[in-house]
């Protein structure tokens, strides 16, 4: 199993919206570092790019 630094977040865990909010990464999960073998599920954003519940 090869690991690579999360290229969403850059390793920090953490991304930000437009407005400054910051929210858990959804690709590593917060620990910065993704799997080889994991999936990313893709996401609903509304025309800001935020996340949709």
């Amino acid at each position: 199993m090869r690991e690579e630094t999360c290229k969403a977040c850059h390793g920090n865990g953490m991304l930000s919206d437009d407005e400054g909010w910051q929210y858990q990464c959804s690709v590593c999960h917060g620990s910065g570092i993704v799997e080889e073998e994991k999936t990313v599920r893709v996401m609903e954003v509304d025309e800001n790019n935020r996340l949709l519940d």
